[in-house]
């Protein structure tokens, strides 16, 4: 039943449009979490090194991150319900692929697929929320969303260690395509279509096709240059990746329907706050990818261990996250998103100490918690900074480029972090002095971002924080607030 603003949440219609948004984003984020846990198996297994670890995970974030925003645009042009269906089935064909995969190769083309049906789904499972469920019940839904969604993150390292123990990493994958049928069915039964009638024109075709064959090849140069040495092939791959890059700009200047509306980035605040973005989402990508591995080929940690080990970064996140927005909301964004980074950096600092023979409680849970702490100050003010920069009709964008840039952020740390720290492990080998390196590396870029944050986010309370509890969160779409401190 709806009424003339909106399906009420406490109704059949509204309940079920919040289990199925629910159910499709915890697809998209529990994988986020269980595959990190899963690569030395994988290595193991599929006999891969780094750089085929490095493509298990940025195979997936590559397409997620280049497709977001076209994901987003697609659903309010032919239908949330629809692009969110089909994005859910092209994630459980990939993930049935994944799971299947005789070698690496067949998984990372897998793991590129699963990020096509991912960006599709991420932002669409919130887009779902925010254009049906009523005004009055909007903000209850979203924090549902982001409760239940936070704490399928937070199951998702636990999870896939076990299951790599106890039965192999092929399940990590295959434990995804039930819960995606689900999210089919529910949807395709009982969730509403809706779509943006006002949006006239074509889809940015061209922009995405050229973002995704930008970050291809530049991505592909920074992983395989270090692996096979810098030929010919590596070289042209960075140079047509460089030259698509540029052209994607130059398209976004000129599209009517642009999928990155430069203009936003004219506010010296959105600026900063994507800047910010880009440097912790960098050093949380990069360092959470290289501890799984130290945890378990370094340490000799079981996949389950490394799982449970970094559980309490998650926790922490997850409960902390009401009363750092609380606190926020009474300081202003700054004072957070400069305190936060430094925090968070302190606690990469302290991964220096994660090395063979380190002890757990002295060394892995000093500095997951104090990591934990300052993403946890960081992430409840970002995406309301980035918003408060620009006007209530152009949230929806705004809070869709934020995301991505958070996981092209990601993305590109994994690529380079291992590079630029001299890390050259095969398969299951430790992985050196390089480890802590690249935590002093990260620790650095993570304190950058509260420079960057300190010199271009403004100061004041009274703004609402967007409810953002893990870092696997991905494209939002919050009914903005209006923000008394937003310049004229």
């Amino acid at each position: 039943m709806r009424s003339s603003t909106g399906i009420p949440a406490s109704s059949a219609t509204g309940r079920w449009l919040i289990a199925a948004a629910v159910l499709g984003s915890g697809v998209a984020f529990l994988d986020g979490t269980v595959v990190n846990v899963a690569l030395p198996a994988i290595a193991r297994d599929l006999d891969t090194g780094l750089s085929g670890q490095q493509w298990v995970l940025d195979g997936y974030l590559l397409t997620l991150s280049a497709l977001l925003l076209a994901g987003g645009a697609a659903g309010d042009r032919y239908g949330r319900r629809r692009v969110f269906i089909v994005g859910l089935g092209v994630f459980a064909v990939a993930s049935m692929a994944c799971g299947l995969a005789p070698n690496v190769e067949w998984l990372i083309i897998a793991r590129i697929l699963q990020g096509v049906g991912a960006a599709a789904v991420v932002p669409g499972s919130l887009a779902l929320i925010d254009a049906e469920i009523s005004v009055e019940d909007r903000g209850r839904a979203i924090g549902l969303w982001a409760g239940m969604s936070g704490a399928t993150s937070a199951l998702g390292p636990f999870v896939g260690g076990w299951l790599v123990d106890a039965v192999s990493w092929r399940w990590v994958f295959f434990i995804s395509v039930p819960l995606a049928v689900g999210a089919m069915w529910i949807a395709q039964r009982h969730v509403p279509e809706s779509r943006d009638r006002a949006i006239t024109g074509p889809l940015d075709l061209a922009g995405a096709v050229a973002v995704v064959v930008g970050l291809t090849g530049v991505v592909y140069a920074l992983i395989e240059g270090p692996a096979q040495g810098w030929g010919a092939m590596v070289l042209v791959a960075a140079a047509v990746g460089v030259l698509a890059l540029v052209a994607f700009l130059v398209i976004e200047m000129r599209a009517a329907n642009p999928l990155l509306p430069l203009g936003l980035f004219r506010s010296w605040q959105f600026t900063g706050a994507n800047l910010t973005t880009l440097t912790v989402y960098a050093a949380l990508g990069g360092a959470l990818f290289l501890l799984a591995l130290q945890l378990q080929q370094s340490l000799g940690y079981t996949a389950l261990q490394a799982g449970v080990a970094t559980v309490p970064f998650t926790i922490v996140m997850l409960f902390g996250s009401p009363l750092s927005g609380k606190i926020a909301q009474l300081t202003g964004p700054r004072l957070p998103m400069t305190v936060g980074p430094l925090v968070a950096g302190a606690g990469l600092a302290l991964m220096v100490r994660i090395v063979p023979g380190a002890g757990y409680v002295s060394a892995v849970l000093p500095a997951v918690l104090v990591f934990g702490l300052g993403m946890t100050i960081t992430v409840a003010p970002l995406t309301a900074a980035a918003l408060g920069a620009v006007g209530p009709e152009h949230a929806g964008t705004a809070s869709g480029v934020n995301n991505a840039v958070a996981r092209v952020a990601g993305l590109l740390a994994v690529a380079v972090l291992p590079v630029i720290a001299g890390i050259e492990a095969g398969p299951g080998q430790p992985l050196g002095d390089g480890f802590g390196t690249a935590m002093a590396i990260s620790a650095a870029c993570c304190a950058a971002g509260g420079l960057v944050a300190a010199v271009s986010i403004r100061t004041g309370s009274g703004f609402t924080p967007h409810i953002q509890p893990t870092p696997e969160h991905a494209c939002q779409r919050p009914e903005p607030a209006p923000d008394p401190h937003r310049a004229a």
